[in-house]
């Protein structure tokens, strides 16, 4: 079972969820508040504020996932990372599976 793993900056993080789960790509966005340090462009920013969205998705969906954040996301070069989860409970992937894709599936 995948999950996404995005950096979003505050104001940008509540649609990029909302969005994800009304479209079927994910079953649940959840959003936690974080401080960051990067480089960009040879400088380094130091607390900059975003938020990291785990995206709950499916394999049929995580594809899709993945282009519509790289389509919404403000970032020239969004971070988006997948983990696949070895073990999850059955009932929660049977709600990520009827969650997400096309709704003649659930």
């Amino acid at each position: 079972m995948p999950t996404l793993y995005v950096t979003a900056p505050p104001e940008a993080a509540p649609n990029l969820a909302r969005t994800l789960v009304e479209e079927r790509l994910a079953a649940c966005v959840n959003r936690v508040p974080c401080e960051s340090t990067y480089r960009w462009d040879g400088e380094v920013l130091e607390d900059e504020a975003e938020e990291v969205l785990f995206v709950k998705t499916s394999a049929e969906t995580v594809a899709a996932a993945e282009e519509r954040v790289a389509d919404l996301h403000p970032y020239d070069v969004p971070c988006v990372e997948r983990f696949e989860a070895d073990a999850v409970a059955a009932p929660f992937a049977e709600w990520i599976e009827e969650s997400t894709g096309s709704e003649d599936d659930a």
